[in-house]
């Protein structure tokens, strides 16, 4: 066996932080990704680089943040430039596989890997063009859809998931693997949405003893941005008390359907006999608010929606351990470097989080996210340090967060900066750490100024509100049959 380890990547769609049973859910059943920790390091100061798929899996490509790639939004998705880390890996010699959802543009990119097996990337090598009507937004008639496929029974999504973990398995089991070693990227779909669960997993939970979501029936938090946003994406409006019930139920049953899934990819890793040789990094692209303050799926800036579950095990990485310092889905470029005896990419925000794991807390690294998307008028940029959480909004009033007595952000302590120098140094400090990353207000207008641009690339304002309009990317075989039109 190789001295050097084989670096894996497992990686899934829309998976809150918190819904994991070693992130202390009493509901929630994961076993496999427990074990995960129990043998590894949580990093439970885990950000996403912007809270939606595409720019999110860009960052996590690159190593870079959005607004230094210009992959704003989910109609700009990464195809091949700026080189990726697997371009890096795969320049080296190393193997580099995918297997599963990459929300790349097109296959027909090189974007680094040796071999895309069942990839799922965007629509039309396009996208979700309507998020990029941020100026004048039409209505988003496809949120119903959310509500509307909440039950028991199998989806397209929950059918490739199988299919990319049974593809992970005899990967990972051919004799070939242990010739050399290899890194590869498992992505799977689940928890993301349709919300309809295989029965199996379903019934692990019952509805009537969900823990009903933050602040509800609260109505939405008083911020002008937030009520854009859910305006656009008015999801909530379609979930009454047993709905939304019904939904928390059948997300806890995908997300252990989508452990056990994880832990049949890393058992095939056991029985080939390369677990202990190999660093195994499990993550998600970013969170689901799950109905909480009024907010289904992501968009946000609030811990359940821009932080991600994070964990780490394998040779050089502590057991049993937990990391409050802030980490990204930017280091796990780094990190794929590090493991694999690269140099560092001096230019790229990212540390290994071999490195990270083996450190004591750094409460001087800033944890950041983006969100220049659909439903946003304006720029969202979120700084995280020690107890803090700073959301600046381009042109609007900011939030501040005490994590540490208000974990689950409800007071807004942005508004009593005037009679409280605690507060007032801590905006002070929150808009200093964003300077040293952005300067958002610019940001904020490149973003706009790239997304007209792009607009009148794909023929105008109504080709964008009239093409690809869908509430979830369709799987590769539905991508197919799209091309192939309607039979004779």
């Amino acid at each position: 066996m190789s001295k050097q380890p084989n670096f894996l990547v497992i990686i899934s769609d829309e998976h809150r932080k918190d819904a994991m049973g070693c992130a202390g859910h009493p509901i929630v059943k994961t076993p496999n990704l427990d074990a995960l920790a129990a043998r590894g390091t949580i990093f439970t100061a885990a950000y996403t680089p912007s809270p939606m798929c595409v720019p999110a899996r860009a960052a996590l490509a690159t190593g870079d943040w959005v607004h230094r790639t210009g992959h704003w939004d989910s109609a700009t998705p990464y195809s091949g430039s700026p080189r990726s880390w697997m371009h890096a890996l795969r320049g080296a010699g190393r193997e580099v596989v995918s297997i599963g959802k990459l929300h790349f543009r097109s296959k027909e990119d090189d974007n680094g890997f040796s071999e895309e097996v069942l990839p799922m990337h965007v629509v039309g090598g396009v996208g979700w063009a309507i998020g990029l009507l941020r100026e004048n937004p039409p209505p988003y008639g496809s949120a119903a859809e959310l509500a509307g496929d909440v039950g028991t029974g199998s989806s397209t999504y929950t059918d490739y998931d199988l299919a990319i973990t049974e593809a992970a398995e005899a990967w990972l089991l051919d004799p070939k693997r242990n010739l050399q070693p290899w890194a590869a990227f498992v992505s799977l779909v689940s928890p993301h949405y349709p919300l309809t669960c295989p029965e199996e997993w379903y019934s692990l939970y019952d509805p009537a003893e969900v823990d009903l979501p933050v602040g509800y029936g609260g109505g939405l938090p008083d911020h002008e941005e937030l009520r854009n946003i859910a305006e656009f994406f008015n999801y909530d409006d379609y979930f009454g008390e047993q709905k939304m019930r019904e939904a928390k139920t059948a997300y806890y049953g995908l997300t252990s359907f989508m452990d056990d899934c994880a832990g049949r990819v890393i058992k095939a890793l056991e029985d080939s006999g390369q677990l202990e040789n190999t660093v195994i990094l499990y993550v998600s692209d970013h969170g689901d608010m799950m109905g909480d303050q009024g907010f289904w799926t992501k968009q946000v800036m609030y811990e359940q929606s821009a932080g991600v579950p994070m964990i780490a095990a394998g040779p050089g990485i502590p057991a049993g351990h937990q990391v409050a310092t802030c980490t990204s889905l930017t280091d796990i470029a780094a990190t794929a470097r590090e493991v694999c005896s690269l140099a560092e990419a001096e230019d790229l925000p990212g540390v290994s989080l071999r490195r990270i794991a083996n450190a004591p807390y750094d409460e001087s690294r800033t944890g950041f996210s983006e969100y220049h998307d659909g439903g946003s008028k304006t720029g969202a940029f979120m700084v995280r340090w020690g107890k803090w959480k700073h959301v600046y909004y381009a042109g609007m009033q900011p939030q501040l967060f005490d994590l540490e007595a208000d974990p689950h952000e409800q007071v807004n302590r942005a508004m009593d900066a005037v009679n409280d120098p605690e507060i007032k140094a801590a905006l002070a400090e929150g808009e200093r750490r964003l300077q040293m990353i952005c300067d958002p207000e610019d940001v904020n207008l490149r973003a706009f100024a790239s997304q007209r641009r792009r607009i009148a690339e794909l023929g105008g304002e109504e080709a964008c509100r009239t093409a690809y309009v869908f509430n979830h990317t369709p799987t590769p075989d539905e991508q197919e049959r799209m091309r192939e039109g309607p039979a004779l």
